[in-house]
């Protein structure tokens, strides 16, 4: 069958808002997580949260960032976690200037480098995609002035210069051997790009989305499941999905420019969990899919059939969702793990000893379920002052809150969101099961399935 890889440009999506998880890979290295931390929320916990959560609970070492916020600059500072900023595209004119990039760089890396591992800055985003012809020519002169900067500082050994693209660069795409970068950017923007990027050790940033390209006959080819796949009659080399046919043609681009010694790397992957109706393939169990498969591919080495046993460095969307941006429902819900820093779904990057001690940063799996027993637990996207309230009159009321306090069995996880549930089962227990008592001003629902887990029961 033949899969046409349709490469969309989707800066509209991407562009300084996208948050998601990093596996990194480099030639010879063995694989490791990192993740993308997008901040368009307002329900994200606070950064050093997040840095320690990420450090002590996950085996996540590497944080993109779509900006150089200092707060979260200096709430990873001392973790050795490698950090990659972005300078935001409405600043690439300014920066051609010398002087400007210097005091860029002067302003925003230096204070936090290198008590913060800043390893990358990445100079705008899908910059080509935006057809803005003035960011178009001083991107290179960008990126030229901040590695001068770098230069001047000694940090250019230490910090790489480059800049991400969609996969609307590319045409011809099917068969991946045939695809070419498309006419006007290849010689004019992209060569010289490469020269730069291979001039400076930096790598050639693509964002592949198997999830904008794939349609109802390719979902199989896009997650990885078993299918006819896609035959390339000049190489004579079957694709079994989409990652590698994508990630194929752009290496058959750089090479007819003479560039195919460049490091890729997969600055932006992933697959949301919660669309709008009409999406097909878009859910909490085919998010999962996608990206335990894509670890499983990333874990395996074996890289793409033009590049095999080659690694490649890829941040998949996204640590959170992010609840502020706008458009499709699926732009929202990309995030692994919720606000409350539990796993949405788990993709096996918490440490094994942390989730069997510790169930606070892991997944709460219900542990059997029962036809003849009801449980009352909290709605999802129940407001958390309303559950508080629910702790505080139940607990209030002299019931055993004993499990939820400090050292009880049920204490951990320690959210507002675990306490309530257990303290509002309790009180839906005691008061004899009826269905209003589980009301809570709407904050509760009943079900089947028992909330208990590890040591912590709740009573039925």
């Amino acid at each position: 069958m033949n899969y046409v890889l349709p490469f969309f440009s989707i800066s509209s999506i991407t562009m300084f808002t996208m948050a998601g998880l990093l596996i990194i890979f480099s030639t010879g290295a063995e694989a490791s997580i990192g993740g993308n931390y997008g901040t368009i929320a307002n329900n994200l916990p606070p950064p050093q949260q997040v840095a320690d959560f990420l450090l002590h609970s996950t085996v996540i070492n590497r944080i993109r960032l779509f900006d150089t916020d200092p707060q979260i600059l200096q709430a990873f500072a001392n973790t050795g976690i490698a950090i990659t900023v972005t300078v935001p595209n409405d600043q690439i004119p300014h920066l051609t200037n010398l002087s400007s990039a210097k005091k860029w760089i002067s302003d925003q890396i230096q204070p936090h480098f290198p008590s913060t591992n800043i390893i990358r800055i990445l100079v705008g985003n899908e910059v080509i995609s935006t057809a803005n012809h003035l960011l178009i020519r001083t991107l290179i002169p960008a990126m030229q002035s901040l590695h001068t900067a770098l230069v001047s500082a000694s940090l250019h050994r230490r910090i790489q210069i480059s800049t991400p693209h969609s996969l609307g660069i590319l045409t011809n795409t099917t068969p991946p051997s045939s695809a070419k970068f498309r006419r006007g950017y290849d010689t004019n923007v992209l060569k010289p790009l490469l020269s730069f990027l291979r001039s400076t050790s930096s790598p050639f940033v693509v964002n592949p989305y198997p999830f904008f390209g794939y349609s109802i006959e390719t979902l199989d080819f896009a997650l990885f499941r078993p299918n006819p796949g896609l035959f390339d009659q000049h190489t004579k080399l079957l694709y079994t999905n989409m990652l590698d046919a994508q990630l194929d043609s752009v290496y058959s681009a750089m090479d007819k420019l003479g560039f195919s010694d460049v490091e890729i790397v997969i600055g932006e992957i992933g697959w949301p969990s919660e669309g709008d109706i009409d999406q097909i393939g878009v859910d909490v169990a085919t998010a999962a899919e996608f990206n335990k498969n894509l670890v499983a591919r990333v874990d395996s080495g074996s890289g793409t059939p033009l590049m095999p046993n080659r690694t490649f460095e890829t941040y998949i969307f996204a640590i959170f969702n992010e609840n502020l941006k706008s458009g499709p429902t699926s732009e929202r819900n990309f995030g692994i793990f919720r606000s409350d820093l539990t796993p949405i779904y788990d993709i096996g990057i918490l440490r094994p000893t942390f989730r069997s001690s510790n169930p606070e940063n892991s997944p709460r799996s219900p542990v059997r379920g029962s036809p003849e027993k009801r449980w009352c637990v909290t709605k999802p996207g129940a407001d958390t002052v309303a559950l508080q309230r629910n702790i505080d009159y139940v607990c209030g009321m002299g019931l055993d809150c004993r499990p939820i306090n400090e050292g009880g069995l049920c204490y951990l996880p320690n959210t507002v969101k675990a306490h309530s549930e257990y303290a509002m089962n309790l009180y839906y227990q005691t008061m004899e099961k009826h269905e209003f008592d589980c009301d809570f001003d709407d904050t509760g629902e009943i079900t089947t399935i028992d909330p208990s887990y590890g040591n912590c029961e709740y009573q039925a």
